[in-house]
């Protein structure tokens, strides 16, 4: 897909990917509608944004997972070419993570991305296009350690945009994923706050399991990708040899991330 006067709606857009993706879509000659939960962070980015791309940035606040909210941002995009589902959240830690906290990452990692595709899918079809990209993570293709929450949900929307690519993909409904490692995002700041147990691992098998990536460099893949027409977007590319590697040979990949989990929480020599 060129995105180059095409009309997009980024969530989870505050900062971080979203923010990127935003900025990116905007220096390629889209117009963006911005949304993100929070109200007054979402429109001081989208201020910044408005006055280098004056005319082409318009926010609405509100819960990705809501189907009102997901109606507000088509209705203010008039009419969406391109739908990048990047909201995400990174609780629940352990199996002492709470339902609370399970429920909150269905909804926000899974549930959301499944309320944009209804609300989207079938007119496209009607059009014969239209891009559907889901910001998963290279947990939804390996693991992530310290947080079966996130592991899970984001299998799940994997999964999903596979079952959205197999569906639709021949029928002019273009399917991304994205799948990053580490990311310098606040979502990856607020785990160095974690001092001990399944959150602290959970942060450093992040950090120690590759590059820590500007949002900018990742928003630069997704979007090669999307004019590639490529399914799968990783800006970490080894982690598609590792998701290789664990496909052809899943027990010794699994001994394998035993064994990094216990140099992770082995203490330092000394």
């Amino acid at each position: 897909m060129d995105v180059s006067g095409a009309k997009a709606v980024v969530t989870g857009a505050a900062g971080g990917i979203g923010a990127a993706i935003a900025q990116r879509l905007l220096e390629a000659g889209a117009s963006v509608v911005m949304g993100d939960l929070d109200g007054r962070r979402l429109a001081a980015t989208a201020a910044r944004l408005e006055a280098e791309h004056p005319g082409r940035v318009d926010h609405v606040a509100g819960d990705a997972s809501e189907a009102e909210h997901i109606a507000a941002l088509i209705a203010a995009a008039d009419e969406v070419d391109a739908f990048f589902a990047n909201a995400g959240v990174f609780t629940g830690f352990g199996l002492d993570a709470t339902d609370g906290e399970w429920a909150s990452s269905w909804d926000v990692n899974v549930k959301a991305h499944v309320v944009a595709a209804r609300a989207l899918v079938p007119g496209w079809l009607e059009r014969g296009a239209g891009c559907f990209v889901s910001t998963a993570s290279a947990a939804g293709l390996l693991t992530q350690l310290g947080s079966p929450t996130y592991s899970v949900t984001k299998h799940a929307a994997v999964g999903f945009a596979e079952w959205l690519a197999a569906t639709y993909g021949d029928r002019g409904v273009q399917v991304c994923c994205l799948c990053p490692m580490g990311v310098r995002t606040d979502m990856l700041v607020a785990g160095e706050e974690a001092t001990q147990g399944d959150a602290l691992l959970g942060r450093q098998s992040v950090v120690s399991a590759g590059a820590t990536l500007d949002p900018l460099e990742v928003a630069d893949v997704v979007l090669e990708a999307v004019a590639a027409g490529t399914f799968f977007a990783l800006p970490h590319p080894e982690v598609g040899t590792m998701y290789a590697r664990k496909a052809a040979d899943t027990d010794h990949w699994i001994t394998g991330m035993q064994r990094f989990r216990t140099s992770l929480e082995s203490p330092p020599p000394g």
